[in-house]
């Protein structure tokens, strides 16, 4: 999404620090970038460690996630908030399809307040960003990158260090390189989620969000949940982090907070 943030210069919030299992913040290479296209860190930046969050949903503790709901709904209110985008759920990463569960909660609580539609948008953080469901794809804001554009994105994502190897394999059609010791967590990423070239990040697409509530139904396992086994195997993490039994009762939590945050009201 570099063309847009360079384009709007909106206020970004981040939620880890972006250090994974390595403890290695990577926080200031994000706020070059958002420095470099004018836009402007929000009150709500870097707030916990991967670990951290890993924790707190293993462990049940709604709490944070629940204050920056509460957060993120009074910034989206008091600012007149014109349109908000974020992470989309994809099973690829569980800290991303916690972002999209707090936008969609703080999203619902405004509505549920003001009686106001902030529009919601989401893009995607795995394979190309122009995939998109046919029943969507007259809603989405597309943005497609002249040469200099592109120019500019790819530099940006080639000098964040802590990418490196992410970016080059998005760029170059080749997968992950954290997964090609593992043939079958191969495999599940490009057939999930395909393999991406430059081309790809020519084009970038933010797709509406119709927030339903929570999802209480996966057909499939999430990707992450086979990652995390890996994980846990490898001795890098503890417990694995599963959709059923711990992102549920999260997205439950948020869903029964604002609900009950606007009937306290009335």
């Amino acid at each position: 999404m570099h063309h847009w943030l360079e384009t709007y210069r909106p206020e970004v919030w981040v939620l880890t620090d972006g250090s994974g299992h390595t403890g290695r913040s990577r926080i200031d290479s994000t706020t070059r970038v958002l420095h470099a296209n004018g836009a402007v860190p929000g009150p709500v930046y870097a707030h916990m460690s991967d670990v951290d969050l890993y924790n707190a949903v293993l462990n049940f503790e709604h709490s944070p996630f629940i204050s920056i709901v509460d957060r993120l709904a009074a910034t989206l209110m008091n600012k007149n908030v014109t349109c908000i985008a974020g992470d989309a759920e994809e099973g690829y990463n569980p800290a991303h399809d916690i972002c999209r569960l707090i936008i969609n909660a703080a999203v619902t609580l405004v509505k549920l307040k003001r009686d106001r539609d902030v529009p919601n948008y989401d893009f995607k953080l795995a394979g190309a960003p122009a995939n998109c469901s046919d029943e969507l794809r007259d809603g989405p804001i597309w943005l497609n990158l002249d040469d200099a554009a592109f120019a500019r994105k790819v530099s940006a994502a080639r000098n964040y260090p802590e990418l490196h190897a992410e970016v080059e394999a998005a760029l170059n059609g080749t997968v992950n390189t954290g997964f090609t010791s593992d043939p079958i967590l191969n495999e599940r990423s490009r057939s999930t989620y395909g393999v991406t070239t430059a081309n790809n990040f020519r084009v970038e697409c933010l797709r509406p969000v119709n927030v339903n509530g929570i999802k209480p139904n996966k057909d499939a396992t999430p990707f992450y949940e086979e990652y995390g086994e890996r994980q846990v195997s490898a001795g890098r993490y503890t417990h694995v982090l599963r959709y059923r039994e711990h992102m549920l009762p999260l997205a439950e939590a948020l869903d029964a907070h604002v609900r009950g945050a606007v009937n306290v009201r009335a």
